[in-house]
């Protein structure tokens, strides 16, 4: 009986000490996570100081990997002096936006506002190695419209946001109240529409409350005076045509007029060439026919003289006239030559 009896003693009493272990663990205070959550009210920090951020989904099995080793960096956040942060896509859609994030998990680094991609593995010693190493240094920064602090990516921001919203708004409708997923995007079809027309509404009464037309008045004037203005240009341009086609005649004139004055002075020389030629052909009968008369002299005195031997000093005289003649026919020759 007593073996009996301290059998469920025994039990009792290892059930008791379990029971006051667990109450003591309980007690204990879960170990805190040095991981700092970014928002975008607080992401302004990683503007000042060094730090490393994570962006993540619950529901990413490749994000969940690398949980262990990101709580391990950021415990030694402190001898590496550097802030280690993260940020749920999910719950901050802006931030993803500002920050351009296509694919998870996704890392970068920060160092007194300047951003950088980490696009090593996500285990610890790596993330050690590329701080203090430096290796960040090698790595292209994000800079102009692609840098999370300039404009472009705050309008980014902005998009993501909205998407984020129609996105939750979507759940509610399909998850909590059951409504099936083609009435929801009926539903933001016709509210796009409905939006694009308030917008241009918007636009329209704004543009009409900035707009100040002019008086009837004064535009009849500035019509009246535009007309006038038109009438003289449109003269002066028909001047100008007549001026370019009276000139185009004179110019065409004047080159008739110059040919037809060449065409007379190559008649001219044509007709002076003709004249020079009949001239010498004319020239050189006359010294053929001088010529001629010449001989018949020569002979008539040659005959003479051989009938009038006896009588020498009247051949003497004879052959004086003949070269007197014959002087006189050479002058009037020469004379009469071009």
């Amino acid at each position: 009986m007593t073996g009996s009896l301290c059998v469920p003693v025994l039990l009792a009493a290892c059930l008791a000490a379990a029971a006051a272990e667990g109450l003591e663990q309980a007690a204990l205070p879960a170990e805190e996570s040095r991981v700092q959550p970014m928002t975008a009210s607080n992401w302004t920090l990683v503007m000042e100081g060094e730090w490393m951020l994570k962006f993540y989904a619950p529901w990413c099995p490749s994000c969940q990997q690398t949980d262990s080793e990101w709580e391990t960096f950021a415990k030694n956040g402190e001898t590496l002096q550097i802030s280690v942060g993260k940020v749920d896509v999910i719950q901050e859609p802006g931030l993803s936006g500002r920050f351009f994030v296509t694919t998870l998990p996704a890392f970068f680094h920060a160092k007194d506002g300047i951003f950088r991609r980490y696009r090593g593995p996500g285990i610890y010693e790596d993330l050690q190695n590329y701080i203090l190493e430096k290796k960040w240094q090698s790595v292209e920064p994000l800079t102009g419209w692609k840098s999370p602090a300039s404009l472009t990516m705050s309008g980014m921001a902005g998009l993501f946001s909205i998407s984020g919203k129609i996105w939750h708004l979507h759940n509610y409708f399909t998850v909590t109240l059951g409504i099936p997923a083609w009435c929801s995007y009926v539903f933001f079809v016709i509210a796009t529409l409905v939006f694009g027309l308030f917008m241009g509404l918007v636009l329209v009464v704004i543009s009409e409350c900035f707009y100040v037309p002019l008086p009837r008045v004064s535009s009849e004037r500035s019509e009246q005076d535009q007309r006038p203005e038109d009438v003289h240009g449109a003269e002066q341009l028909q001047d100008a045509e007549e001026e370019k086609d009276d000139s185009n005649e004179e110019e065409n004139k004047d080159s008739l007029v110059d040919d037809e004055e060449e065409k007379e002075d190559l008649g001219d020389e044509d007709e002076v060439e003709e004249y020079e030629e009949e001239d010498n052909q004319s020239g050189i009968k006359d010294e053929e026919r001088s010529d001629a008369n010449d001989q018949e002299v020569l002979q008539e005195g040659s005959v003479s003289q051989k009938e009038r031997e006896p009588d020498e000093a009247h051949s003497v005289d004879t052959q004086e006239v003949v070269e007197d003649s014959l002087r006189q026919r050479k002058s009037q020759h020469a004379n009469k030559g071009p």
